[in-house]
């Protein structure tokens, strides 16, 4: 009886090895953000979603802070097949299909919701096909990065406030564009290096996102904080075209709500700290005013032409017409 138990046994091992396995797919999933940062933890509580949707079938490690390489690099990985998955901006899609950039021209978004309501709008369901169709990758969602406001030394209320001001602005013709418009001595210094280059006068002013003033700590060399909010910034997380040719019509359709989960996730924490951050500032001493946008981009628009970007003004003029709020 024993053996006939241990042989009955040893059959049923035998019989579960040969049980057909379900294979599971291990993705890579790459970020130039820090791990304190809302792009990487969602980015991680989205892979481990895409795992649980997806009953183990894939498996996605999330690798922050440039580890498989810089933004450029990882773009370039999409096609390459080095990286399955991204968050990059916009700027960079644009050298696949220069019109999707055309969300750098300064002033385009009156502010988030603007933005929010254009990632729903007909308009972008445009660039995102011509994008896809030009670089072969899909954009599966998009989150808000933040808005570039100004910091400087020097008062600023207008446009002609800014002549001859010494800013420091990352080397990207569509940042340029509204420092250089109203006459602004731009320097492209090392991000590392901008707080010692204001702290030293190299550069009287510079421009990013609040959240990233306050990380930076800028505001402690800097007197003034103007809201310019000249670009209104956002992040696409794009699979490449070898993922998504692969994924069935319903793990696609699990990608593309856990990513679009997850950017929701991320906007919502960036608004909030950015709200917080206003106050911030102002009880630390530090002047936060307001600017007339119209003179701005009525500048801008006299010096700075759609075309040298690749841009086309009948885009930006369909993202002006789309209400905040109102999704096509």
């Amino acid at each position: 009886m024993k053996t006939f138990v241990t042989i009955a046994a040893l059959a049923a091992g035998i019989g579960l090895l040969n049980a057909p396995v379900q294979a599971q797919t291990k993705l890579k999933w790459a970020h130039v953000y820090e791990t304190s940062e809302p792009f990487h933890t969602e980015s991680v509580w989205a892979a481990d979603e895409i795992k649980k949707r997806t009953n183990g079938r894939y498996e996605v490690t999330v690798y922050p802070a440039s580890q498989l390489g810089k933004e450029t690099d990882i773009n370039q990985g999409l096609t390459l097949g080095t990286v399955d998955m991204i968050i990059s901006g916009s700027s960079f899609a644009a050298r696949a299909y220069p019109p999707i950039g055309v969300t750098y021209y300064p002033f385009t978004f009156r502010g988030p919701d603007h933005l929010l309501a254009y990632v729903k709008s007909d308009v972008f369901a445009e660039m995102a096909k011509g994008y896809q169709e030009k670089s072969g990758h899909q954009i599966l969602a998009v989150s808000y990065y933040g808005t570039r406001h100004t910091t400087s030394n020097r008062p600023i209320k207008s446009c002609a406030d800014m002549k001859g001001l010494k800013i420091r602005v990352p080397d990207v013709p569509a940042y340029l564009a509204m420092p250089r418009a109203c006459g602004a001595n731009t320097t492209p210094i090392a991000f590392a290096e901008v707080y010692l280059a204001l702290q030293n006068g190299t550069v009287e002013a510079q421009e990013n996102p609040l959240n990233t003033i306050e990380a930076k700590k800028f505001y402690e060399v800097q007197k003034n904080i103007i809201l310019t909010g000249h670009i209104v910034d956002h992040l696409n997380t794009v699979a490449s075209k070898q993922l998504w040719d692969k994924l069935s019509p319903e793990d696609r359709k699990i990608f593309s709500e856990v990513a679009q989960e997850a950017a929701a996730r991320t906007t919502k924490k960036i608004q909030a700290d950015e709200i917080k951050l206003v106050q911030f500032f102002k009880d630390k001493g530090i002047a936060v005013t307001e600017i007339d946008k119209a003179d701005f981009l009525a500048n801008v628009q006299k010096n700075v032409t759609f075309e040298q970007f690749g841009y086309r003004k009948a885009d930006w003029e369909k993202i002006q017409a789309i209400k905040d709020g109102q999704g096509s």
